[in-house]
């Protein structure tokens, strides 16, 4: 049992395990480039595996292991306490028997692949001894399936700590925090183009990767085999895809979606004769009762562990209780599937190929935008969209006990809202709905349930619909323009009205003076970001004011904060945000006039995941802005215990745009660097260019790779 939780001690040279690894090892070559990217090959896509796995573990093996003891609900084994109830969630839906039986089940190609994975993790602790894990010291092959798509916590992550503690535990204790306002959160999310040849000066399809996530979340490597494998892009740490990348046919990128492929069911439970039942039509059918152990490190190292009895319907886990109802969750858990399409969809080579690995349907949670060599473009809805019935509004809890509520199966592929090569010749997502991805030739919002979009429009959206409509002769260079594209136009919308609501002030009213000189600089303002721009930070900081007022306001349903912003905030509320502003802005830095770029920084001073930020300590100056604003390069930041100014820690993490022709070519950049280590020559080297914009060439070919190797080695060497 110690092995299958993967807490054996580390194996020992000499050992038949690490014979094998030492001949796997010398199947693998990793070539690390002139950045420290690893470039790996192996004489199968099992060695490649390998030396990839070992790769990541060296460029930050913290990363690496935290991702997987998030994955399988043991975060607590390291952090102690506070992390029980983000472990008992995970353990709700991720069980480690269930995974070894499927493991166990899985076709003998994907059984490599997870053997060779647990071996480069296992060989890289074994050849760097100083190298202490936190928990696992040994990683077993069926780990693998609890982390199968590439976004952490995934789908789980939508069930609420707050109200799960309370449903389990009652003890408000474990679970109190200080309030973050919702300013602070970036939107998370990404941006994905595509561009049809005949919008190409080349005649060649084009393909923007964008992800916004939190930084250093994912890797950047190349992975290729004798057997056909040649993908390149980001990686999630301790995964064996590339999650968003190219190989030398197709590009795919992924979006987080706004459709609804995870519902809540409010169940009837009846007390009878000292059991639990459920309501489900005229039946009573029994509560589902097991019991999950929660391990936990305690102040004093020692281990401790807590008992929760948990419960379920056929549903799903039980995860909070509202008025008087348990509520289910319901969401796809398809390890083996998902884990199969994640790295299938690396070796397609075609829009029918990778069609054919989606037809899998155990992607949930994003949409997808695709290019090929072919010269085709499509976007794709996430294939795992469970068929509903539309009467209902399953944005809310809807009532378990009617079957009519029920699942009915899965949405078949050509059901979903897709697009192939529309006429416009362009295609994009931002997370917003698909119904303006292709401008006019968009799916049609009234073909299709309520339920295959949660959110619609956003700034985003509407900034790259303005910048893609009539454009033609995109080059590589022109894509990467387009991606840092300054202008905001959620401030176009929201500025003009601050004006006027000035305008309208009468003289006499103190506001008049006071905002004279702010309102002077927003009225005249072209609306778009730079470091030296005066008008940015006064517009952010104000926005950002507004919007924690207006986002604590109650809100009619299906109404945004923008609209409320806009409109039912009214000319006071908007009015005191810009005085709030100015006055913080001159608290902090001496003056309401400040360039954008000395309040918004960059800034990274050790490996920590957690990062903190010291003004006092070198950072550098980043001219874009929360994507919240509209801006399609997005960087989430704001002030930290101690800090005056905002430091970053979410948004552009990864970019490349991608050209399909007779040989693929691409640019891309990572925020600070690949390496986690502060030792490294490649933990902050490319800080520079991510503020800037300025995209690196990728050596995909080994005549570009020439001339830019820093090392060449087998793992363990």
């Amino acid at each position: 049992m110690l092995l299958a939780l993967g807490l054996v001690a580390t194996v020992q040279a000499g050992t038949p395990e690490s014979a094998r690894w030492q001949r796997e090892a010398q199947a693998v070559t990793i070539t690390r480039d002139d950045w420290g990217i690893a470039h790996v090959h192996g004489k199968t896509d099992a060695d490649a595996v390998f030396g990839m796995a070992y790769a990541q573990a060296e460029d930050d093996f913290d990363r690496v292991e935290t991702n997987y003891l998030n994955a399988m609900g043991r975060l607590a084994e390291a952090e102690g306490e506070s992390a029980i109830w983000r472990d008992l969630r995970m353990k709700l839906f991720i069980d480690p028997a269930e995974l070894q039986r499927q493991y166990a089940a899985s076709p003998s190609w994907l059984q490599a692949l997870m053997n060779a994975w647990a071996d480069g993790l296992n060989d890289y602790l074994a050849t760097h001894p100083n190298v202490h894990p936190r928990v696992i010291k040994h990683f077993e092959p069926w780990m693998a399936l609890s982390f199968s798509e590439g976004s952490i916590g995934g789908d789980i992550e939508r069930a609420a700590l707050g109200p799960l503690s309370a449903f389990y535990g009652h003890d408000a204790e474990t679970t109190a925090s200080v309030a973050m306002p919702s300013s602070w959160a970036e939107p998370s999310g990404s941006n994905g183009i595509a561009i049809a040849p005949r919008l190409t000066v080349d005649g060649h399809a084009l393909l923007l990767i964008n992800p916004h996530t939190s930084f250093y979340f994912r890797s950047e490597l190349q992975m290729s085999s004798d057997t056909g494998l040649d993908a390149y892009g980001a990686v999630t740490w301790g995964q064996f895809f590339v999650y968003q990348g190219f190989n030398r046919h197709i590009g795919w990128m992924h979006t987080s979606t706004t459709a609804d492929a995870v519902d809540e069911f409010a169940e009837t439970i009846v007390h009878n004769d000292g059991k639990l039942f459920y309501r489900y039509g005229s039946e009573l059918r029994p509560v589902s009762v097991r019991q999950i152990g929660v391990s936990y490190r305690k102040p004093d190292g020692t281990m401790a562990q807590r008992r929760f009895t948990v419960y379920a319907t056929h549903h799903g886990p039980i995860v909070r209780e509202q008025d008087g109802k348990w509520i289910a969750m319901a969401l796809m858990n398809k390890p083996m599937q998902a884990l199969e399409q994640s790295w299938l969809r690396t070796k397609a080579n075609d829009y029918a190929s990778y069609m054919k690995v989606a037809a899998l349907q155990a992607n949930s949670s994003n949409n997808t935008i695709f290019a090929d060599d072919k010269g085709e473009i499509a976007y794709l809805h996430p294939q795992f969209i469970p068929r509903r019935d539309n009467r209902f509004d399953y944005t809310k809890p809807v009532d378990g006990s009617d079957p009519a509520t029920d699942w009915k199966g899965l949405t078949a592929l050509n059901e979903l809202p897709h697009l192939l090569n529309p006429p416009n010749g362009w295609i994009m997502n931002t997370n917003d709905w698909p119904y303006s991805a292709a401008g006019p030739y968009s799916p049609k919002r009234d073909d299709y349930p309520r339920y295959m979009d949660t959110v619609g429009e956003n700034p985003r959206g509407i900034h790259a619909t303005m910048l893609l409509t009539d454009q033609r002769d995109f080059t590589l260079a022109s894509l990467i323009t387009n991606a840092f594209d300054s202008y905001l136009p959620e401030f176009a919308r929201q500025i003009p009205i601050l004006v006027a609501d000035y305008d309208a002030l009468p003289a006499t009213d103190p506001l008049k003076q006071k905002l004279a000189g702010q309102i002077a600089l927003l009225r005249h303002w072209n609306y778009r970001w730079g470091i030296t721009s005066m008008p940015t930070t006064l517009a952010v900081f104000w926005g950002d004011i507004l919007w924690d007022k207006m986002d604590k306001a109650d809100n009619a349903e299906g109404v945004s904060v923008y609209d409320l912003m806009a409109q039912k905030a009214g000319a006071k509320a908007r009015l005191d945000a810009l005085s709030e502003a100015s006055e913080r802005l001159v608290k902090d830095f001496g003056s309401w006039g400040v360039p954008w770029g000395d309040v918004n920084r960059y800034q990274r001073l050790n490996g920590d995941i957690v990062q903190h930020f010291d003004d006092t300590k070198p950072s550098i100056p980043v001219p874009f802005t929360s994507s919240r604003w509209g801006s399609l390069a997005s960087f989430g930041a704001h002030r930290w215990p101690g800090t005056r100014k905002y430091y970053g820690t979410s948004g552009n993490s990864f970019v490349a745009v991608v050209e399909f022709g007779d040989k693929v070519r691409a640019r891309a950049l990572t925020a600070g660097g690949e390496s986690g280590h502060p030792d490294s020559a490649h933990f902050n080297d490319e800080a520079e260019r991510y503020t800037t914009g300025n995209l690196r060439q990728v050596y995909y070919w080994p005549e570009e790779l020439k001339g830019h190797i820093e090392r060449v080695y087998h793992p363990g060497e």
